[in-house]
């Protein structure tokens, strides 16, 4: 049965444990005292291989944004900054400079030497505007007073690219410990790197898997879409991989613009077929739009591109917005409303995350995040898309067994029944059985000792018969099934017992808890009768005590009885003897019935313990 290969599985999961890790990762590093923020520098522009000196350099405030400072500009800016080295620093760390945001490219000259170089400075000029960047200092070209760091940017004015961030411009600057800025760096490259390469080579992966799937079974048209879909967004972080494209700029942003045609015709067929219409008029519209975008672009010219992909951008999001919200209605009685509608929620509110960096030109940590949102929700639907076409496979297979199945089960059902049925009559005639008999034994046998007990002359015929008759009213109680309050219980033997051993001259005992909520079966309270007045006979007959302890308590859902007294204990030969008939042997059988335990410590001269433990839970059960 066809299933998602085990590589993209795993990936997916790896996707998932990474942007969950940069979400923590990413969050704002510790400052420490050592650290210097530079928020204020020189600038002027320059294409020459050092700071210019003959033209006038203004003061800037960091971050410097080109869109909003420089309006128009292009090409290459210098940036001066004079800082003195913070001291001090532990075992001789070296000093670094961190660089969260430079758009195009860079060069750093520290004391007027080159000490880092991002790539191309020269069109078309490598793409660094996604990737923090890190500048060891070296120790040897600082100045103890004050030290100048000249900084070349070039970038390309906000009217050339589809996109602000890629427009021109410098962050503010940190300075501080390498180690220290390396973790900085780390933090943000997860972030803004590592997790979306991470999440677009899996969007490749099941987009690819996704589109030939959706191909060859044209009945799920959806599919191929959504792959289409998967594909054409990972393309667009192309240049996370590709820092140097051999493309001019012009070209790449046109490319990069015009991809965001495909993605909507795409996206809007997937909504529309996986909602299960496929309408001709759209069919015909999107491929039109999407060849006309392209053609705009250029007949606007790269000059113009900015205005005109803004344009575009509000008119593809419009469509998309329309085919969600149809999408959802036309879904809403479905489970599958409650999926994707909290996905097409969140995916909203990530593009207005981004429209408003858009306009803003911040770059928020949310505004990083959002950028993550999108492709991970793709990978999240591409996943329940493959579940969807799994179970749909499962279904054809387990339809053919189904029959089967159901006419076992129904037999199987009958025949348990029956069972049933025969064990409940079994247990009626038993029941009405056990109380036919309680009921003669209670009213014949019952009263014919009872007339004993009150005419016969002998005391001991009156004691046997009165002890007889306790004995029978023990049984139909036991034969009767009903239940008993532990409490009430409790009250029982305590009388029972400690008048015996009165009887017998042995001072009585008695400690347990009052009003107990648990109930006994007649069963348990039978056997532990009978088996405390064992114990107790055992006492009076042979231990030679005079005096007799009984506890009683709850302990981990366990009733437990200790008893003991300070006779002579037990001797061997007199253990063989009462291990034999209803004496030790018998009490341990009755405690393993309700299964319990029963144990006996004893020793010549030290008297004897006896611990009964008996199950609450199964005690409480119904006879």
């Amino acid at each position: 049965m066809p299933t998602t290969p085990k590589p993209m599985f795993l990936l997916c999961l790896r996707t998932c444990w990474l942007l969950a890790w940069c979400l923590v990762a990413g969050l704002p590093a510790r400052v420490q005292a050592q650290t210097l923020t530079i928020t204020a520098a020189l600038a002027a522009p320059g294409d020459g291989a050092s700071f210019p000196a003959g033209n006038e350099a203004r003061p800037v405030v960091l971050p410097d944004e080109w869109a909003a400072t420089r309006h128009g500009f292009a090409g290459s800016l210098w940036y001066r900054i004079t800082f003195t080295p913070p001291g001090n620093l532990e075992g001789g760390e070296l000093l670094a400079l961190y660089i969260d945001h430079v758009c195009s490219n860079y060069r750093v000259l520290l004391n007027g030497q080159e000490v880092a170089s991002g790539g191309r400075m020269t069109p078309p000029l490598t793409h660094n505007c996604n990737h923090p960047q890190i500048i060891t200092l070296p120790g040897a070209l600082l100045r103890a007073e004050a030290s100048t760091l000249d900084i070349q940017v070039a970038g390309h004015r906000l009217a050339e690219v589809g996109s602000r961030q890629r427009a021109g411009g410098l962050s503010e600057l940190v300075i501080g410990p390498q180690s220290e800025m390396a973790a900085r760096h780390a933090q943000r490259t997860a972030l803004q790197v590592t997790a979306p390469q991470a999440v677009g080579a899996t969007l490749l992966l099941m987009g690819g898997f996704m589109f030939v799937l959706g191909f060859i079974n044209r009945q799920e048209s959806h599919l191929a879409y959504f792959g289409a879909l998967s594909v054409g967004w990972a393309l667009l972080d192309l240049r996370l991989w590709l820092r140097t494209l051999p493309l001019s700029h012009s070209t790449a942003e046109f490319l990069l613009v015009t991809m965001l045609g495909f993605i909507t015709w795409v996206s809007v067929q997937f909504l529309l077929r996986y909602g299960g219409v496929r309408l001709a008029a759209v069919d015909r519209a999107l491929p039109v739009q999407a060849a006309l975008l392209p053609l705009s672009l250029l007949m606007a010219g790269p000059e113009h591109l900015r205005k005109v992909a803004t344009v575009w951008y509000a008119v593809l999001l419009a469509e998309v917005v329309v085919a969600s919200a149809w999408y959802l209605w036309r879904e809403r009685p479905r489970r599958s409303f409650w999926l994707m509608g909290p996905l097409l929620l969140a995916m909203a509110m990530a593009g207005v995350i981004e429209m408003v960096a858009q306009r803003t030109g911040a770059r928020p940590l949310a505004a990083h995040v959002a950028a993550l949102i999108a492709p991970v929700l793709f990978v999240i639907v591409g996943l329940r898309l493959v579940q969807q076409q799994g179970r749909a496979r499962q279904t054809i297979e387990q339809d053919k067994v189904l029959l089967e199945q159901r006419v076992a089960e129904a037999a199987a059902e009958i025949e348990n029944n029956y069972r049933q049925l025969s064990e409940l009559r079994v247990e009626q005639v038993t029941e009405r059985e056990r109380k036919r008999i309680a009921a003669d034994l209670h009213d014949d046998l019952g009263a014919k000792l009872l007339t004993i007990v009150h005419t016969s002359d002998s005391e001991r015929i009156s004691t046997l018969a009165r002890e007889a008759l306790e004995e029978m009213r023990l049984s139909v109680r036991g034969l009767t099934g009903k239940a008993v309050r532990l409490a009430d219980a409790l009250g029982d033997w305590r009388a029972e017992v400690v008048s015996r051993l009165n009887q017998a001259g042995i001072e009585g005992q008695w400690d347990a808890p009052e009003d107990l909520p648990q109930r006994l079966s007649a069963r348990a309270y039978v056997q532990t009768t009978r088996i405390l007045r064992e114990a107790t006979s055992n006492i009076i007959k042979h231990s030679n005590a005079t005096m007799c302890t009984m506890k009683c308590s709850i302990t981990d859902g366990d009733l437990l009885f200790v008893v003991q007294d300070n006779g002579d204990g037990i001797a061997p030969e007199t253990e063989g003897r009462l291990d034999r008939g209803h004496g030790l042997a018998s009490m341990k059988n009755r405690a393993k019935q309700l299964q319990g335990q029963c144990l006996v410590e004893s020793g010549p001269g030290y008297g004897t313990v006896i611990r009964l433990t008996v199950p609450l839970d199964r005690a409480t059960e119904a006879y």
